[in-house]
C-alpha cells in the first residue's frame, strides 16, 4: 500500500513538473525590433523587465526572448526608448523610432548592409524626418542644400539640378550620373536621368546619401546614390491627419496622411495636392501624388511589403533669362516661352513588392519586383515633345553573417534588372501662326523613336571586423548596359534613319574600405572605390543620323578620408571628410543648333573638397532644448584636360558648381509646444562658361520658421505654423545654364531667378483612434 502511494505521488509529482515545464515552454515569447522607417533589424536591443529588472539583449536578428507577461522597458543607442505591456504569446514586432540627436549610432542600409552609421566606411549623410520639415513642405531643395557636399539647384519646383561633389554638374537640364531609389525601385531611368524633386515631402521619413562612387551595390552612380526611405506605416496604431497650407504667390496645399495597423499588418495612404502660381510669369505649378505603404509580417520568418506612388503634375516652364531682365524684370518669362505658354504635363507611377525571407539567424533574401510608368506632354517654343517610358525590373540579393578565422564577416550578394521602353515623338509648335495669348499648337510630326534601354547589375560587398574596433569592407559591381533605338520617322534626304544599337563594353567596379573606432564614439575611415556613368541615346547621335560607337563612358576613382564621431558626452556630433574623384572620358553635351546637342569625350577632371559637418545640443532639458548645426563645403573641382575644338580650357574651374557652401541654423523646442528655427545659407560664386569669363555673384538666404503643438486631448493633436523663406528679400539666381548660347542676336538666358521674400502658413490635425 505504501508502495502504492509513493507511485501515484511520484506519478503526481512528474505530472505536476510537467505540466510547469509546459506552462513555462509555452510562455517563451519572441520580441523582434526594427527600425520605424526601414524596417531593418535592430542587435544589441536591450531589454529590462519592469517587474525583476531583469536584462536581455537582442541576437543578430533584433530577436529575443522573455519569459512571462509584464511591462518591459527597451532601449538602443540612436533610438528612442520604448515602454510596452506583453500580454499574449505571440510572436511580436517592435518598432523603434530613429533619435536624431544621435544619428552616429542609427543602424544605416543604403548599401544593403545594415551597420551602425559610425562604423561605416564611406561619407553616408542621413536626413531625419525632423530635418526634413525644418523648412517649408513643398521644396524639397532647401533640405538636400544643407547637406554637405549635395547641391540642388531649383529654377522652378519642376526644374532642378542635383550635383554631389560636382558630378552632374554639366547635365544642362534635370539630374544625371546620380542614381536614386524609392526603397528598392529606382529612379534613374535607363539613361541614367533621376528626378526625385516630384514626391510627396510628407511620404519620406528619411534620406540616406552616400557620396562619391562608394557604393558597389548601386552600379552605374558615379556622384553618389540618394535613397529614399518612404513614411513607414506603423503597427498596433492607427491614427488620420490632415493638414492644410497656403502661402505667397498663390500657394495652396493640402495632405491627407492615413495610418492603420495591428500586430502583423500595416498600411499608410498619403494624399496631396500642391497648387501655386509662382513668382514668375508662365509659372503656374499643380501637382498631386497618391502614396501607398503597406508591411505585412507572415510568421517569424517572412516579411512582405508593398509601395504605390502615383503623380499628376502639370508645371508651366518660364525658362532662364539673360543678364539684364534677370537684374532689371525677374518676374518675367523667358519670352519665347511667355509666347508659347511652355509647360510640362505628366502623368507618373511607380510600384514595387518586397519580400524578405529569414532563413535562419545567418541567412536572409530580399527579392524585389518593381514597374513603373510616365507619360509626359511638354510644348517648347522650338517644338513639342510627347513621351512615354514604361519600366520594370527585379533586384535580388542574399545578406549573410558568418565567420572567418573566428571573426564577423557580414556579406551580401545579389544582383539588378532593369528594362525601359522609352518612346517619343516631336511636333511643330505653331503659336507664332495664332494670335497672341493661344500659346502652344501642335503642327506636323518632326520624329518618332523608340528606344529600348537595359541594363544589369551583379554586386557584391563584405564588411569583415578585422577586430572589434577595425572593420574591412571590400566590393565589387559589374555592369552590362545595352540600348536599341528604332528610327520610325519616315526616311529622306533630310531625315536620316538613325536607328541602330549602342552595347557598353562591361565595366568592373571595385571597392576597398576600412573603418577604425579609437573610442567607443569616435571612427575615422577611408575607402578607395571606382564608378561610371552611362551614356544617354542622344549623346551618341550623330548629325548625320548614325551613332557613334567611339564614345566611351565618365569613369572615376574615388578616394577619401574622414572621421566621424562624438564627444562631450554626445552633446556635438561631427563628421569631416576629404576627398579626390579623378573623372575620365569627360561627356560634353555641345549645342548645334537650338534644340540639338552631340556628345564629345573631351578629357579629365578632377574633383577635390572637404567636407563638414557639426551638430552641438546646447541645452537638453525636459522642458527646454536647444539644438545647432553648422555644415561647410568647399570645393576645388578643375578641368584638369579640357579640350574643345580650337579651345583648351585645361586648368579652368569646373562650370556649374559653387566655390563653398555655408549652412548654419539653431533649433529650439519646449516642453509646451512651441518650435521654432532659423537657418542661415551662404552659396558661394560659380563659373558659368567653360573659359572661366563670367561668374555667379554668391548669395546669402536666411529662413525662419515657428510652429506650435498641443494636445487638446488624449486623441486629438493640433499643429500650427508659419515660416520666411528668404526673409532679406536678396537677389540671387537659384539655377543657371552653363554655357548658354544666344540665338538671333539674342543674349545668352544663363540665370534662373530665385524666389524672393515668400512665406508661408498652415494647420495639422491629427486624430489617434
Amino acid at each position: 500500500m505504501k508502495f502504492l502511494n509513493s507511485q501515484i505521488s511520484l506519478k503526481n509529482l512528474l505530472l505536476i513538473s510537467f505540466f510547469i515545464v509546459s506552462n513555462t515552454i509555452d510562455a517563451q515569447k519572441t520580441i523582434k525590433f526594427i527600425d520605424s522607417d526601414n524596417s531593418v533589424a535592430l542587435p544589441n536591443t536591450t531589454v529590462i523587465s519592469a517587474s525583476d529588472k531583469s536584462i536581455i539583449i537582442s541576437n543578430n536578428s533584433g530577436e529575443v526572448e522573455i519569459s512571462k507577461n509584464g511591462f518591459y522597458h527597451f532601449k538602443k543607442e540612436g533610438y528612442f526608448e520604448k515602454t510596452i505591456e506583453i500580454v499574449d504569446n505571440k510572436y511580436q514586432i517592435i518598432q523603434l523610432n530613429m533619435k536624431p540627436s544621435e544619428l552616429n549610432e542609427v543602424i544605416v542600409s543604403a548599401n544593403h548592409l545594415p551597420k551602425q552609421l559610425k562604423k561605416a566606411v564611406a561619407t553616408i549623410n542621413v536626413i531625419s524626418k525632423k530635418e526634413i520639415e525644418r523648412g517649408n513642405n513643398f521644396n524639397i531643395a532647401p533640405i538636400l542644400n544643407r547637406t554637405s557636399g549635395v547641391f540642388m539647384q531649383s529654377g522652378a519646383l519642376n526644374t532642378n539640378r542635383i550635383t554631389i561633389r560636382g558630378i552632374g554638374a554639366r547635365n544642362l537640364f534635370g539630374t544625371a550620373k546620380i542614381r536614386a531609389y524609392f526603397k528598392d525601385i529606382p529612379l534613374t531611368t535607363g539613361s541614367g536621368e533621376t528626378t526625385i524633386e516630384d514626391f510627396e515631402l510628407t511620404s519620406i521619413s528619411r534620406f540616406e546619401i552616400i557620396k562619391g562612387a562608394a557604393s558597389s551595390i548601386y552600379g552605374a552612380g558615379l556622384g553618389g546614390i540618394i535613397h529614399l526611405t518612404p513614411q513607414n506605416s506603423y503597427l498596433n496604431q492607427s491614427n488620420a491627419s490632415s493638414e492644410l497650407s497656403f502661402g505667397s504667390f498663390g500657394l495652396i496645399k493640402s495632405i491627407v496622411n492615413v495610418n492603420h495597423g495591428n500586430s502583423k499588418n500595416s498600411l499608410r495612404a498619403i494624399y496631396s495636392n500642391t497648387q501655386s502660381n509662382g513668382f514668375r510669369d508662365n509659372n503656374e505649378y499643380n501637382r498631386q501624388t497618391i502614396t501607398v505603404n503597406s508591411n505585412h509580417f507572415i510568421g517569424e520568418k517572412n516579411e512582405l511589403s508593398f509601395l504605390a506612388s502615383y503623380v499628376d503634375l502639370k508645371a508651366f516652364i518660364p525658362s532662364s533669362l539673360n543678364g539684364d531682365t534677370f537684374l532689371n524684370n525677374p518676374s518675367n518669362a523667358a519670352f519665347t516661352w511667355g509666347q508659347a505658354q511652355g509647360f510640362e504635363d505628366s502623368k507618373r507611377g511607380i510600384f514595387g513588392i518586397s519580400w524578405q525571407h529569414q532563413y535562419n539567424g545567418n541567412l536572409k533574401q530580399s527579392t524585389s519586383i518593381f514597374t513603373s510608368f510616365r507619360d509626359g506632354y511638354e510644348p517648347r517654343p522650338f517644338n513639342i515633345l510627347d513621351e512615354n517610358t514604361f519600366a520594370f525590373g527585379i533586384r535580388s540579393r542574399l545578406i549573410g553573417n558568418s565567420k572567418l578565422f573566428n571573426k564577423k564577416l557580414n556579406w551580401t550578394l545579389g544582383g539588378e534588372y532593369f528594362k525601359d521602353r522609352y518612346t517619343s515623338e516631336t511636333f511643330e509648335n505653331l503659336y507664332q501662326n495664332f494670335p497672341l495669348g493661344t500659346g502652344s499648337v501642335q503642327g506636323n510630326n518632326l520624329s518618332n523613336f523608340k528606344e529600348n534601354r537595359t541594363y544589369y547589375n551583379l554586386f557584391f560587398e563584405t564588411n569583415y571586423e578585422l577586430s572589434k574596433k577595425t572593420t574591412l569592407a571590400l566590393g565589387l559591381n559589374f555592369n552590362q548596359t545595352s540600348y536599341d533605338l528604332e528610327d520610325r520617322f519616315l526616311v529622306s534626304v533630310d531625315n536620316p534613319d538613325q536607328s541602330g544599337s549602342f552595347n557598353f563594353k562591361s565595366i568592373l567596379s571595385p571597392k576597398f574600405g576600412v573603418s577604425h573606432l579609437f573610442q567607443k564614439n569616435i571612427s575615422v575611415y577611408s575607402n578607395i572605390s571606382h564608378g561610371f556613368s552611362p551614356i544617354s541615346l542622344d549623346d551618341t547621335l550623330l548629325p548625320d543620323g548614325q551613332i557613334n560607337t567611339n564614345l566611351k563612358p565618365e569613369t572615376g576613382w574615388n578616394f577619401e578620408i574622414g572621421t566621424r564621431g562624438s564627444i562631450l558626452k554626445d552633446r556635438l556630433q561631427f563628421n569631416l571628410a576629404v576627398f579626390r574623384l579623378n573623372i575620365r572620358n569627360l561627356l560634353v553635351s555641345k549645342r548645334t543648333a537650338l534644340d540639338q546637342f552631340i556628345g564629345i569625350n573631351a578629357g579629365k577632371t578632377q574633383h577635390d573638397g572637404l567636407e563638414f559637418d557639426l551638430k552641438y545640443k546646447w541645452l537638453d532639458k525636459e522642458d527646454l532644448l536647444i539644438n545647432s548645426y553648422v555644415t561647410y563645403t568647399i570645393n576645388n573641382f578643375s578641368f584638369k584636360e579640357f579640350i574643345d575644338e580650337e579651345n583648351d580650357f585645361s586648368g579652368n574651374k569646373l562650370t556649374g558648381v559653387p566655390s563653398n557652401v555655408f549652412n548654419t541654423g539653431i533649433d529650439i523646442n519646449t516642453k509646451f509646444g512651441l518650435y521654432a528655427t532659423i537657418n542661415f545659407q551662404h552659396v558661394g560664386s560659380i563659373p558659368i562658361t567653360d573659359s572661366n569669363s563670367l561668374f555667379s555673384d554668391s548669395y546669402n538666404l536666411t529662413n525662419i520658421k515657428i510652429a506650435y503643438n498641443i494636445a487638446v486631448n488624449k486623441k486629438l493633436k493640433l499643429k500650427t505654423f508659419i515660416g520666411l523663406d528668404n526673409i532679406f528679400n536678396e537677389v540671387y539666381a537659384s539655377q543657371i545654364l552653363i554655357n548658354a548660347r544666344g540665338f538671333s542676336g539674342n543674349a545668352p538666358r544663363y540665370y534662373y531667378p530665385g524666389n524672393p521674400i515668400n512665406y508661408y502658413t498652415g494647420i495639422n490635425l491629427n486624430y489617434a483612434f
